[in-house]
């Protein structure tokens, strides 16, 4: 969602330097707004709709009393997108004591099949006992591809490369898996006017009979994500949508023009390659992030994640200035398990879109340095980096693959910190106090 997040974010950052927010402005806004959108290729009736309504509530809402309107209008943006996606979550409800089927569609190429693995993940992390069948008899590759995902992830699959039946497919894994909370089936895609793709999918759905028919949509794509929806909508009557490809690379438009079409919520976000890289749809998170205003809560549920327990002795040897290299080092493998940097960034609000890529990219690779440079110490030389001389400085730099230059840079940021640890100490700051759970 990186472009069209940034330049919405653009557009209300304008907002906010403005002194005095009249129609003028509110208009101009607006047609920022619609320009962002269509760029992003969302679907031009949406833009329109969606423009209406936010220059309606922003002119004719009473805005509450202390609040000033600049902050009221940016409100009403967050609010009307919001709304429109869904103002909750519509979990994937899997119901308890039968087996709970659910049929993915989508065109070729949309990440169908790696969705399926995906989907399969989720469920199995969350105890249900859960397997997948490939009906994809069309794609050479396709059962092997899944076959390689699930044994990955410890999942079941059956598929048949010699059966060109999609149906007798389906029906047998059916029949091979009754016993399960969770079966999911992957279907061939080929192209949305293809007669013989839409005809199978008729005859897969009174096939497998699904509790709910997941359309994958790739989320780089714009104007046509509507035209596949509603194509496969005529079909099968889709339950949900899982947009695929969210990494940081799709506009994202095609996310909001296939829920306009179908009027099914999106239930998943692809995030990434790896097989655990996909989440909830969340709506108002997923608003914020796009619009900027940052996502607190996901940040925090990160950082809990990867929270490094620290004894409160060794935390009160720490604030004392005790603080070795080997502590620093534990601080980079915590912000290694929360992800990329620019993605931890991006839930913080106004961070996400403020920092150049490249400079990002050059923060990131810093990082990278700094712990195969500590890698390469001893671990005396992590407790007591006062006994790195010149002579330990160049053998490092050689066993790290980096310069004496990159050694030394490393430790001068170290001292920064150091010295940044004993000012909390001296500030008595009350996270630090004597009551802080450690």
């Amino acid at each position: 969602m990186e472009g069209l997040g940034s330049s919405l974010y653009e557009s209300l950052k304008k907002l906010l330097r403005v002194s005095i927010v009249d129609e003028a402005v509110v208009k101009e806004l607006v047609r920022d707004m619609q320009r962002s959108m269509l760029q992003a290729d969302v679907n031009v009736k949406l833009v329109l709709d969606l423009s209406k309504r936010i220059e309606e509530c922003a002119l004719k809402e009473k805005v509450p009393p202390g609040i000033p309107r600049r902050e009221h209008v940016v409100k009403v943006v967050y609010e009307e997108i919001t709304r429109f996606l869904g103002e909750k979550p519509v979990p994937l409800t899997v119901k308890p004591g039968k087996r709970n089927v659910y049929m993915l569609v989508g065109i070729q190429g949309s990440g169908k099949t790696t969705t399926t693995a995906k989907l399969a993940r989720y469920f199995q992390k969350r105890g249900f006992k859960t397997a997948v069948v490939c009906a994809d008899t069309f794609r050479a590759g396709a059962f092997a591809q899944l076959q390689q995902l699930a044994e990955q992830i410890n999942v079941p699959v059956y598929g048949d490369m010699k059966e060109k039946d999609a149906s007798k497919v389906a029906a047998e894994g059916l029949k091979r898996f009754q016993n399960f909370d969770v079966v999911l089936v992957d279907t061939a895609g080929r192209h949305k006017d293809e007669e013989s793709l839409i005809k199978e999918m008729k005859m897969l759905e009174k096939t497998v009979q699904p509790d709910e028919v997941i359309m994958v949509i790739d989320g780089t794509i714009g104007q046509q994500a509507a035209v596949q929806a509603e194509a496969f909508h005529r079909a099968t009557p889709i339950g949900s949508i899982v947009v695929a490809k969210l990494d940081g690379s799709a506009r994202g438009g095609g996310a909001l023009s296939a829920v306009a079409a179908t009027g099914a919520p999106i239930k998943f976000i692809g995030t990434g390659e790896k097989v655990d890289a996909v989440e909830p749809f969340d709506p108002p998170r997923f608003v914020g992030r796009l619009l900027g205003m940052g996502d607190l809560q996901s940040l925090i549920e990160r950082v809990r994640e990867a929270e490094v327990k620290v004894p409160e002795k060794k935390a009160k040897a720490i604030l004392s200035g005790k603080f070795t290299l080997a502590d620093m080092y534990e601080q980079f493998e915590a912000m290694r398990s929360m992800g990329p940097l620019d993605k931890i960034l991006k839930m913080v609000p106004g961070f996400g879109y403020e920092i150049p890529a490249d400079k990002m990219n050059v923060a990131e690779d810093q990082l990278k340095k700094w712990r195969v440079i500590i890698q390469s110490m001893t671990p005396e030389e992590r407790e007591d980096p006062k006994i790195l001389i010149s002579s330990r400085i160049r053998r490092i730099a050689r066993g790290s693959g980096t310069t004496e230059k990159d050694v030394k840079t490393l430790l001068q940021q170290y001292n920064m910190a150091k010295r940044m640890m004993k000012s909390l100490r001296r500030k008595r700051l009350p996270f630090f106090g004597k009551k802080a759970a450690m």
